[in-house]
Formats: structure tokens, sequence, C-alpha cells
């Protein structure tokens, strides 16, 4: 897709923590530069994977104006700003804007559950009247997590009440079939839809895609942009069956916790493990499963520098 401002390959960025379990800006912004050096196109902080509900809402604008502080370009983040209190998700992505983000990812409000279309649409759309500027909206479809899923009536609607707010839409179902019914339904209209799930770049890139936003891409980000660069040439589909490959190795284990493992093995830096409870490090039997199965895929990870 042409024109997508964040087409290509995005990292759901994982968030390293201190001891004190606050965020640990130099090593996320070093990890930034990593993932912006080897195939990555943008980077989705504070994310699920980023542990943003884990997070309060200073601490969550506290870590994008860090990054930016530390160098990281605002132009290429999209941040999650959506949480269940309508309030917060206009301050998050008021914040998001002022410091130069041109997108913002939000999860539908998540607490309350079955909510009706027409629920949605009058949460989103006090969303949108209440933020104003010119940062554009994503949406987040991640009915597992969130039990809200969008549905294409839904979205349709918001697009038609705000045109050109709602620019596109992270797909984590897992479901090509949910991911290409948004394709077919408002890809021609430059309405961007980003696979969740690496497996999914190649089949919806081949139909409309502008890219992906996803997990794995902290490890596999420089599979994903061989895929993306050509994902019908020889070089592309050998990249994607890596990319799947990866993709099932870092689910074989809890996904935070076994990012975090690979990423401390690949700097040499095991605080990259610490993270906020509920979620705990790895086993050292997990650690060891979960090494075996991503290196025998075959995939050459970068060195952190």
């Amino acid at each position: 897709m042409k024109n997508a401002l964040f087409g290509g390959v995005n990292a759901a960025v994982l968030t390293p923590m201190h001891a004190d379990l606050s965020p640990d800006l130099d090593r996320m912004a070093a990890h930034c530069r990593w993932l912006l050096a080897n195939g990555c196109n943008g980077l989705g902080v504070l994310g699920t994977t980023g542990e943003a509900a884990s997070l309060g809402v200073a601490e969550r604008i506290a870590v994008v104006d860090g990054l930016v502080a530390r160098g990281i370009p605002a132009a290429k983040m999209m941040p999650g700003t959506g949480t269940a209190a309508l309030t917060d998700t206009v301050e998050l992505t008021r914040a998001a804007e002022r410091a130069g983000c041109r997108g913002a990812l939000l999860l539908p409000p998540f607490y309350y559950k079955n909510p009706s279309d027409d629920g949605l649409f009058a949460y989103f759309s006090e969303v949108v009247q209440r933020v104003g500027g010119e940062i554009a909206l994503y949406l987040y479809n991640f009915p597992q997590q969130s039990a809200v899923p969008f549905g294409v009536p839904l979205i349709e609607r918001l697009l038609k009440a705000y045109p050109g707010k709602f620019r596109g839409i992270k797909d984590s179902s897992g479901s090509y079939e949910n991911g290409l019914s948004y394709v077919e339904a408002f890809a021609k209209d430059g309405f961007e839809v980003y696979a969740g799930d690496d497996t999914l770049l190649k089949p919806l890139l081949e139909k409309g895609a502008a890219g992906c936003i996803t997990a794995a891409s902290n490890v596999n980000c420089s599979v994903g942009a061989r895929v993306y660069a050509g994902s019908t040439t020889a070089d592309g589909i050998a990249a994607h069956a890596v990319l799947s490959a990866t993709r099932k190795a870092v689910i074989s284990v809890p996904l935070i916790s076994g990012l975090k493992a690979l990423v401390a093995r690949n700097t040499g830096d095991p605080a990259w493990e610490t993270i906020r409870p509920p979620h705990l490090k790895l086993t050292a039997a997990q650690k060891a499963a979960l090494f075996d199965v991503f290196d025998a895929t075959g995939i050459a990870l970068p060195k952190a520098a």
C-alpha cells in the first residue's frame, strides 16, 4: 500500500524494566535504535507486548517523552493510547501528539463486555471530538485479550462519520479471513491494515495490507523486512518460512517473558528479563526450550551494539 504512515514492519516494542520495576528508558531507546537499524519501519510502543496495561498514565506519557528525549524519532512511534477510561485515552492520545507522534493505537474500552456497536461508536466519537488535533487514530482489534472485536460495519460507520481520522487497524485476531475482510472493505480507500501475526504478513500484503505490527518483530524484524520488500520473490518466500517459524517459537512460552529472554541473550544483558507481575520470568527449563526451538528456525539474529 502506498502512502501508509507506518507501512512496513513495525515492532510491538518491549518495555525493559529497572529492578524496582520502573521503565528503563535507556535500554528501551537502545532497543528502539536496534530495531530501526535492523528492518523496522516503525515502533509500536506501549502496546500489549510493551506491558502498557501494567503502566499508569503518567508512566506511559513519560515513556514516550523519554524516548523522544533520547533521540528516537517521534514520527516513527505509534503509541498505544487506548484504555478502559475515556478520559485516560484522551489524555494519552493528546500527549502522543504533543510529543510529535503521527499516529496512536487504540484498544476499545475493554472492561465492560459485549458493548453494542452504538456504544462503541459513542465512545470513539467522544475520543475524536475531545482529542482534536491532527494525530491519526488506529484501531486495535485483539478480541482474545479485549473481548471486544471490531466488526466491518462499525469501522465503516466511524470512517463515514470522521473521514480521514481513523487511518487504519492492527488486527491481532490471528484470523486471515478477518484481516482480509478489513483489506477488502477498506484498503482501496487508503485504510491501513496491519497484521498482528507474523504468519499473516505475506498473505495479507499480497491482498493490499500495509504491513505488520508484531511482538516477534522484537527479534525477527530483519526477516520481516525481507518479506515486506518482496513477498512473492524467492527471497521473500524463504523469509516467510523463517518468519512463521520464529513466530511459532516465541509463542511456545509466555510471549512477553520469552521475548525478553531472547533480547537478554542477544544483548548479553540479563536485566532485560525483569518484568512486572503478574508476568513472570521464564524458568531455566522454559528458556532452554525456547532457545532450542528459536535457534532451530535458522534465523541469523543481528547482534545488539
